[in-house]
């Protein structure tokens, strides 16, 4: 299905600018699919028909992932199976949120659904294809092969929003214990399927035979991800594949159980909790559709009683970008799918801003995107000298930047700013001054690195660095 390109301004060329190969996009007007566009390649360098993007070209949806499977943990909820305020040590059996010291944390699944149950681990870096893969259990403990560290309690929970993949992933384990079926079976068999999601899959990793649908993951500077993409076993936190139309029709199956449709495959009060603030957003997370709010699985702009107009979820992956946007009354809304991991999300805000004003969509909000803070890791990346003599080599991959001091395996640092980063797995940051001197944190400690080859590591090692 095509239509007139309403977006105001000439795709290919902003795609250029941004260095983006391939978009796929979907329009939704009174709750019906009313549009589809697709532009550039599923992979850099390649031409012809079977190169392009089409309509059931697959793109990892990937923090999308999370209200699909809040949604088939509703079901389970709705079936007595799950209790949405138990805690989820009393079902878990392979793993357990652990204690912190004699103090236990009471974590429930309504919490872990709204982002507000004091767990650790943001998101996941994702696996080079082909790599071992970790069991979720691994994941959830950090223990080789997982890439990440453990998932833990770390705030009090039930007082603040804080973003939390490894909180969805203890409910991938708790999905899969509760159900007996692995998790990709059994969202197909609760959300996909009844949705008629047909050109989607949680599988990790994508069958073979689904490759020549599926677009290939890109990082900013134009150049195709290693292997492709990378293959996420969380995968309700990052590993649905997926297209616009499919991520519509997921959308259309939240509002059909929201207006209570005789055909819905959740009840109507379950649903409602989705699209009910249960906490506050952090400002980052209002930028693409004033999002300030979070529900169960969903963002949503949240009036004073904290009822959703708007709701959605942005996403991104290894190579990948992606947005969900509806109006809950209206029914207006798009899906919108890239295989950028850079400047996607420009984009994407681009995309919508012509859909919103071509369409008339009501009180959407859409602040400009500052260039992503991953443009800003270049400064960072070297060989360095800690005052101790220890070498730091820094690289970047993707979006991380993957810091080896001394002959520590290496540790992965995230952009919290265009001038600082930090690391999940120690206490450790990276800040960088307007003079360009990069500055090593490690608790209390700072120690500023001269650039350059490392010549001798011997000599006394401030603490902590062996």
């Amino acid at each position: 299905m095509t239509c007139e390109q309403p977006f105001g301004f000439d795709v290919l060329e902003r795609m250029r600018e941004y260095a983006v190969p391939g978009v796929s996009v979907a329009l939704l007007t009174g709750g019906r699919i009313t549009g589809q566009w697709c532009f550039g390649t599923r992979r850099a360098g390649s031409d012809g028909p079977a190169a392009e993007v089409v309509p059931t070209t697959r793109f990892q949806a990937c923090s999308i992932s999370k209200p699909v499977t809040v949604f088939g943990a509703l079901r389970l909820v709705q079936d007595g199976e799950l209790d949405l305020d138990a805690d989820v040590n009393e079902r878990l059996r392979s793993w357990s949120v652990p204690a912190n010291g004699a103090w236990r944390p009471r974590v429930t699944l309504r919490r872990i659904a709204s982002h507000s149950a004091g767990l650790t681990t943001s998101g996941f870096p994702g696996y080079p294809n082909g790599a071992a893969l970790p069991t979720i259990a691994q994941v959830l403990a950090g223990v080789a092969p997982a890439n990440s560290p453990g998932v833990r309690a770390d705030l009090v929970p039930g007082l603040q929003f804080r973003y939390s993949g490894g909180g969805i992933t203890v409910l991938q384990l708790m999905l899969e214990e509760a159900s007996g079926a692995p998790v990709d079976e059994l969202l197909d068999r609760l959300v996909l399927s009844p949705l008629g999601m047909r050109h989607s899959t949680f599988a990790q990793p994508l069958p073979p035979e689904l490759h020549e649908q599926a677009a290939s993951g890109h990082h900013g500077d134009g150049s195709v991800v290693a292997g492709e993409w990378h293959v996420y076993p969380e995968q309700c936190a990052a590993g649905l594949w997926t297209t616009p139309a499919d991520l519509l029709r997921f959308a259309m199956g939240v509002r059909a159980a929201d207006g209570g449709e005789p055909d819905a495959v959740v009840r109507p009060d379950l649903v409602a909790q989705m699209l009910t603030r249960q906490v506050p957003t952090s400002e980052s997370y209002t930028r693409i559709g004033g999002l300030d709010s979070m529900g169960l699985g969903l963002f949503l702009r949240a009036d004073a009683d904290g009822r959703g107009s708007w709701f959605g979820h942005l996403g991104g992956n290894e190579g990948f970008n992606c947005h969900l946007l509806v109006h809950r009354d209206t029914g207006d809304g798009a899906a919108i799918m890239t295989n950028s991991d850079e400047c996607g999300v420009n984009l994407i805000v681009d995309l919508l801003g012509g859909l919103a004003a071509r369409h008339d969509w009501p009180d959407l909000v859409l602040d400009p995107i500052d260039p992503p803070l991953r443009s800003g890791l270049e400064p960072f990346v070297g060989s360095f000298a800690l005052p101790s003599g220890a070498r730091m080599g820094i690289e970047r991959r993707g979006e991380e930047l993957h810091v080896t001091i001394a002959d520590q395996p290496p540790l992965t640092f995230f952009a919290t700013s265009a001038t600082e980063l930090f690391c999940q797995a120690v206490d450790a940051r990276l800040s960088r001054s307007d003079d360009g001197v990069v500055t090593l944190h490690q608790g209390d400690e700072e120690w500023p690195c001269r650039e350059g080859a490392v010549t001798s590591t011997k000599g006394p090692q401030p603490p902590g660095i062996p």
